[in-house]
């Protein structure tokens, strides 16, 4: 309610202080068994299919020993053995997979990730590395960027040379850019020397 109502007085204006509302305490709601079933829908839409061979053809191969609800299985086609968490960025961390999915979930309300570490009860630097690894496993899904028709650029900023070292400039237009160079140098030097007196 406190936060609700500071809110709205930033949004009217009545306020320029900055409010940081008090975080509840999610991670007490949610389960291992949630998450890995969340993992599995999100993965596995219609249906689990080995990693390594693409195959539908699988099996459940029990469970792992240290978290009794990430399902084991084989593949027929290919006698691979995979998890549900095999080949994501969420395999092979130390963390459980709830505390994953809240960081994902916290990172979704712009929490910065001081505030992170803060509810989840972690280090600054633990909380810094899972959320780079979300974020790298979320670009590497995102397609590719084509643009098509007519493309309208807004600033574009281009290097224009190299302050002091007009060799290494030069150097881009190949050796004949280079020569060119050094003649120009040559006749600025000979104009200046050279200048008629006025006297």
């Amino acid at each position: 309610m406190v936060g609700t109502r500071a809110a709205n007085q930033l949004a009217q204006g009545a306020s320029t202080v900055m409010f940081t509302p008090d975080l509840v305490n999610v991670s007490g709601l949610m389960d291992d068994a949630k998450c890995f079933a969340l993992v599995r829908q999100h993965r596995w839409p219609e249906g689990v299919c080995c990693p390594g061979c693409g195959s539908g053809a699988v099996i459940q191969d029990g469970h792992d020993d240290t978290q009794s609800h990430r399902q084991r299985y084989r593949c027929k086609a290919c006698a691979s053995r995979f998890d549900d968490l095999t080949g994501t960025v969420l395999a092979g961390h130390h963390q459980p997979l709830r505390v994953w999915v809240l960081c994902l979930y916290f990172m979704g309300l712009n929490l910065s990730n001081r505030q992170i570490s803060k509810e989840l009860g972690l280090s600054g630097s633990d909380v810094q590395a899972m959320t780079e690894q979300l974020r790298r496993g979320l670009l590497a899904r995102t397609p590719a960027v084509t643009l098509e028709g007519e493309v309208e650029i807004d600033e574009v900023y281009v290097v224009a040379g190299h302050k002091g070292q007009p060799a290494a400039v030069a150097k881009r237009g190949g050796l004949g850019a280079v020569a060119g160079w050094q003649a120009r140098r040559a006749a600025a030097r000979w104009r200046r020397t050279n200048r008629p007196s006025l006297a």
